[in-house]
């Protein structure tokens, strides 16, 4: 067992407001805690990983190329890998997330995109 404690848990913020921690992880799975900020949108992108997003706080809508999907409080969407889509917080307060990846996988997604 490797217990992980939020506040000494790895943490990046890939933009102003948008902040992520990691939780805990393995090459099996990752768990992702998140926040947004009202109107941030990650941008369209795709991974080898399939994710779980569930929604703790707020109001979160997950687009894809063919789908959309507005999630509010413990709502979740389930996207397989390579699927392109894209998070925006469209409510009017910061969001708060879980996501869960698998296979795992570290903050070097977003830290090493050009």
């Amino acid at each position: 067992m490797e217990r992980v404690d939020f506040d000494a848990a790895e943490t990046y913020e890939p933009d102003e407001g948008w902040r992520r921690v990691a939780l805990a992880g393995s090459d099996d799975a990752s768990l992702e805690w998140f926040e947004k900020p009202p109107g941030h949108s990650s941008p369209m992108h795709d991974h080898e990983n399939g994710q779980v997003c569930l929604v703790l706080a707020g109001e979160l809508t997950v687009y894809t190329e063919d789908d959309e999907a507005t999630l509010g409080q413990y709502d979740s969407v389930s996207l397989e890998p390579w699927e392109s889509h894209r998070v925006e917080n469209t409510g009017d307060e910061t969001a708060v997330g879980l996501d869960v990846f698998t296979p795992g996988r570290s903050f070097d997604f977003w830290t090493d995109r050009e």
